[in-house]
């Protein structure tokens, strides 16, 4: 019998001989309070990339920075994890993952403590460059859920962790704009680092020992990436949806703190903090989407997931710019409750979309998981990327109307792509 795309497992490189194959994986058993560690574990982590955004201010003030140096400090943490995710995470496909991702985060606790004690600009930079990239450890620890999980949970076993990782990115500007505005940003960062240390210990005590399935030289892994990319239809089609996807979300969460600034709303940095907390109450879906890609819903979550974004889309033109004829200042308290709603269903759409193209990804080629990831990762971060550029062009030429336009666009090419996708699912080998 042909089996869909999606979930035939490819080759895509040459199968080692058994003189260089490895005996299988060592796997331990993915139970429910694992799964919340790993959940609480990402969460944690991926808070080093997003905080820096608010602390951009105190930090590039406190160490004399230029003004036309100081978009770095958002900036670099970003860029270290995209060459993490090129250079370190493949290493998960040689080398043994539990001490791997012990010396990665302890790595990373490492250079999060330099960057609170630092007191050079230049050393500064380069230890927040180095923590983000040390923090792709996230995405060896997703494949290692996924790899601990039976294949018949194995979607319900990526969504909880990506639930975690959600919330983490939703959560970690209101989180340092608290902490550094109660004790300093040199603090931020030291919690950071305290806390990355804990979880380096605690994930070396819980983890089993991953042996991955085959080998090769480094150097092979890093040129297998292309390979990967060009030869897996399954990642080239979820890798840009989650693209489309990511792009939408970072064009709203770029540009709603400037909406929720301006009158009617006239927020100051506590009340921004508890709309993003509000609007984190989306991610609440994920181990629901995992769940319904387990038992064979996924095409029908999918075309839900990307309605829902599409109707997010227009709550949030309707509250913030007044689309469809509704007053946002005869109406502010309705206006921000409508804004509040609409993030949720948008964080629920992308983060279900999100899930369902990962429980893809970890089905098609478990002696390539780890590269398979990183290439998905990258490829959604510069949708996410694009979205943010867009909505700041946007923003500048036509206000919240436009960034809504922009996120509309993303939302409606994702539906759009969505019927290629499952077209091509519909195809048999």
């Amino acid at each position: 019998m042909n089996r869909p795309a999606d979930t035939c497992p490819r080759a895509v490189t040459t199968p080692p001989s058994p003189s260089l194959a490895r005996s299988p994986a060592t796997r331990g058993t993915l139970t429910t309070p694992l799964t919340l560690f790993f959940a609480a574990a990402v969460g944690v982590i991926v808070v080093n990339l997003s905080a820096a955004q608010p602390l951009t201010g105190p930090v590039s003030r406190a160490l004399n920075l230029p003004p036309e140096l100081a978009g770095l400090i958002a900036m670099l943490p970003q860029l270290g994890y995209a060459a993490g995710l090129l250079l370190l995470v493949p290493l998960c496909d040689l080398l043994e993952n539990r001490r791997l991702i012990f010396r990665t985060l302890a790595f990373c606790a490492a250079f999060l403590a330099l960057s609170a004690l630092a007191r050079s600009g230049w050393l500064f930079l380069a230890s927040a460059f180095l923590a983000g990239a040390t923090s792709s450890v996230i995405q060896m620890l997703v494949p290692m859920a996924a790899s601990m999980a039976p294949e018949s949970r194995r979607g319900r076993a990526v969504g909880n962790v990506m639930s975690g990782l959600m919330l983490g990115i939703l959560l970690s500007r209101p989180l340092a704009s608290v902490i550094a505005g109660s004790f300093g940003w040199r603090s931020f960062y030291g919690i950071e680092a305290a806390a990355d240390a804990l979880l380096a210990l605690v994930l070396y005590v819980q983890l089993p020992n991953h042996m991955p399935l085959a080998h090769a030289r480094y150097t092979e892994l890093l040129r297998s990436l292309w390979t990967l990319l060009r030869t897996e239809p399954v990642l080239q089609r979820r890798a840009t949806l989650a693209a489309l996807a990511l792009g939408a979300f970072s064009a709203f969460w770029t540009a709603i703190a400037l909406r929720l600034a301006q009158p009617p709303f006239s927020l100051g940095m506590q009340g921004i903090a508890a709309f993003a907390l509000a609007g984190a109450t989306g991610a609440i879906v994920t181990p629901l989407a995992g769940y319904l890609g387990d038992r064979g819903a996924e095409r029908s979550t999918q075309i839900a997931s990307h309605l829902v974004m599409i109707g997010a889309v227009l709550v949030l033109g309707i509250a913030g710019a007044g689309w469809g004829g509704f007053s946002p200042a005869a109406h502010p308290v309705a206006a921000l409750a409508l804004l509040v709603a609409g993030a949720a269903a948008l964080d629920a759409g992308v983060i279900t979309d999100q899930t369902l193209g990962r429980r893809a990804i970890n089905l098609i080629n478990p002696t390539a998981r780890g590269r398979l990831n990183a290439l998905f990762v990258g490829i959604f971060f510069i949708g996410g990327a694009i979205g943010a550029v867009l909505a700041g062009a946007a923003w500048a030429w036509a206000g919240w109307s436009g960034v809504c336009a922009i996120a509309l666009g993303f939302t409606i090419a994702v539906l759009l792509f969505g019927f290629v996708d499952r077209a091509a699912r519909r195809t048999p080998h």
